[in-house]
């Protein structure tokens, strides 16, 4: 009895076997050893699937980084870099979070029935929003002005900014800005990327 089968060692972490088995497929896991075609789990594949647990739940690696840890052969330094990059991950979206955190804290701290009405509100619009980018002090002439900003592209208004294709003419309404979703998708995505 050197090994266990694949539902004693899902059960062993809570795991369904199906779990393993798509860890397995994702080369989260090496291939265990088998008898008779079933699965058989030595006390080296368990402490590996408890690694991959503690990657993955305890420690929310995405699946590629942390097979790169529970693989066993990427060696030292690279399973160490692998590591890092998810601490810098974590600690910016540990950042991110507690400026969540402290802003909503703040908003706590409004005394008004409607926070809509907060004098601090349009500071807080300029400074964390995009509404900021527009340097209008009036909320209304800054929307007018966003729109402007938004339905007239840069340069040529009959290419598209995201893949400088065609643009079809619009039959009715505002006039496109991207030829597709995806193009505008890129765009947003880019620009906040840069933000």
């Amino acid at each position: 009895m050197s090994t266990v089968t694949i539902g004693e060692a899902a059960a062993l972490y809570r795991l369904s076997p199906a779990t393993l088995r798509w860890w397995e497929r994702q080369g989260l896991l090496g291939s265990p050893g088998r008898e008779g075609g079933r699965r058989c789990y030595r006390a080296e594949d368990l402490r590996r699937v408890g690694l991959a647990y503690l990657c993955r739940v305890a420690g929310m690696m995405p699946l590629d980084k942390a097979a790169i840890v529970t693989a066993g052969h990427a060696g030292l330094a690279t399973w160490q870099a692998t590591v890092r990059e998810e601490i810098d991950r974590l600690q910016e979206r540990i950042t991110r979070l507690g400026a969540a955190r402290d802003y909503l804290a703040h908003l706590l701290s409004c005394v008004d029935d409607d926070v809509v009405t907060c004098p601090y509100l349009d500071h807080e619009l300029t400074t964390h929003t995009p509404r900021g980018r527009v340097p209008e002090p009036d909320i209304l002439a800054a929307a007018r002005a966003a729109t402007r900003d938004e339905s007239t592209p840069a340069g040529d208004e009959t290419r598209c900014p995201g893949c400088h294709g065609s643009l079809p003419r619009a039959t009715r309404g505002r006039p496109r800005r991207y030829c597709s979703h995806a193009c505008r998708q890129r765009a947003y995505r880019a620009r906040h990327r840069v933000r």
